[in-house]
């Protein structure tokens, strides 16, 4: 039958969207824009595999082979979740890329980044509970726990300079391959010692809450020891709905 062909040719044209969306950009083929379309034709594709699986599923005359049809309907339903992921965070969270636990004063990179003076509000919204690490131990012990934090994340050091408390490091994102750039300030607090983290993107508004999920696992990873105050929320990484109004207007975009 015709039918169960459509529905197993979309689904693998959603895959193979999908695949190469990611691959595409990674290898330097084409650009970051043609893998996005992609990325958004794979939902599409998958969306539309789903669709056709489901009404022949649905139609006894249409139904087989039934084995081509669940085949459409999984591989369409797994080609269209990243991409339908991906909107939905694009939808639900703040739309930033540049991610602080010190909004008053952020760290700041050897070549200087500006920090947009209403991504403190945004943040506050979407990430209440990102907050500086304090730990008891001396800023050189912190400064080693952090180093060694940021290489088991496989971070590329940038710069590591212990006397100024400055580690700087690149992440690399794993389906498009985008670089964001993150810095680590370690400062002496009382007895012990203050750690701020800043991660932003270089590409795109909306980051899909990857920079703040970074910094909340460097933070969770550093702090783990003894002495940290850092007690990340549970739900600090969860897709929250923002209220936007009176806010500066802003391009859409996305890092994945």
């Amino acid at each position: 039958m015709w039918w169960p062909r459509i529905a197993l040719a979309l689904s693998i044209l959603a895959a193979a969207l999908l695949f190469f969306s990611g691959f595409g950009v990674r290898a330097g083929v084409w650009p970051f824009r043609v893998g996005f379309g992609m990325f958004a034709g794979a939902m599409l594709a998958g969306l539309a595999a789903i669709g056709a699986a489901s009404i022949a599923l649905a139609v006894p005359r249409l139904r087989h082979p039934r084995r081509t049809l669940m085949a459409a309907l999984l591989i369409g339903a797994a080609s269209a979740a990243m991409p339908l992921e991906h909107l939905r965070r694009v939808k639900t969270l703040p739309y930033i890329n540049d991610i602080t636990t010190d909004t008053q004063k952020p760290p700041q990179f050897a070549q200087a980044k500006p920090y947009e003076s209403h991504f403190a509000e945004l943040q506050q919204l979407g990430y209440p509970g990102l907050q500086p690490l304090v730990l008891a131990a001396p800023p050189a012990q912190v400064f080693a726990r952090a180093l060694a934090a940021a290489r088991a994340m496989e971070l590329e050091i940038v710069a590591a300079d212990e006397d100024a408390g400055r580690i700087e490091a690149v992440a690399t994102t794993r389906w498009f391959g985008f670089k964001d750039d993150m810095v680590v300030r370690i400062a002496p607090s009382g007895a012990g010692s203050r750690m701020d983290v800043r991660s932003k993107s270089r590409v795109g508004r909306s980051d899909l809450g990857a920079n703040a999920r970074r910094i909340q696992e460097f933070l969770t990873r550093v702090g783990s020891e003894r002495g940290a105050t850092y007690h990340p929320r549970r739900d600090d990484d969860r897709l929250q709905p923002h209220a936007t109004g009176g806010l500066p207007a802003r391009r859409a975009g996305a890092g994945v």
